[in-house]
């Protein structure tokens, strides 16, 4: 094996790459874009759902789809009923994916109460999970049936 003294390398410093040298004119990170404005409106709906300040929205939804969302979705929710505009939210496709938002008329419609999961979304919460929802429905189903 043949050792060669560092002197007799001939090192040169590596050529400037173009993607490495930041540009300053139209290039800017997405995050740092200023979304567009939406103003959401109430669904009309026949009142089969929790207000957004349920427990159980908190608890559940937000296992189910992210506290992000649940976030997003409470403001849609809040600025729909004083009828004030926001920015986009970034999880409004979640929200559509699972009928918490509907686009119609080019515009963004947001249920007034918050429904019970469907069973899509609680089967795929843990086994523990799962079973603190089924108790949780039942509790309610048992207050209803007796009326307190």
């Amino acid at each position: 094996m043949r050792v060669v003294p560092v002197e007799s390398k001939q090192l040169q410093p590596r050529p400037p790459v173009a993607s490495a040298i930041p540009t300053l004119a139209g290039t800017t990170r997405p995050s740092t874009t200023r979304r567009p404005s939406i103003r959401p409106l109430l669904l009309e709906t026949a009142g089969s759902g929790r207000p957004a300040s349920d427990p159980y929205v908190r608890r559940f939804w937000t296992a189910a789809l992210g506290p992000g969302a649940v976030a997003d979705l409470l403001r849609l929710m809040r600025a729909a009923a004083l009828g004030v505009p926001l920015p986009r939210p970034t999880h409004l496709s979640d929200l559509a994916r699972v009928g918490l938002v509907a686009f119609a008329s080019a515009r963004v419609w947001v249920v007034p109460d918050v429904p019970t999961l469907p069973n899509n979304l609680v089967r795929a919460f843990p086994p523990f999970l799962r079973r603190e929802h089924e108790a949780w429905i039942a509790r309610e189903s048992a207050t209803n049936s007796t009326g307190l």
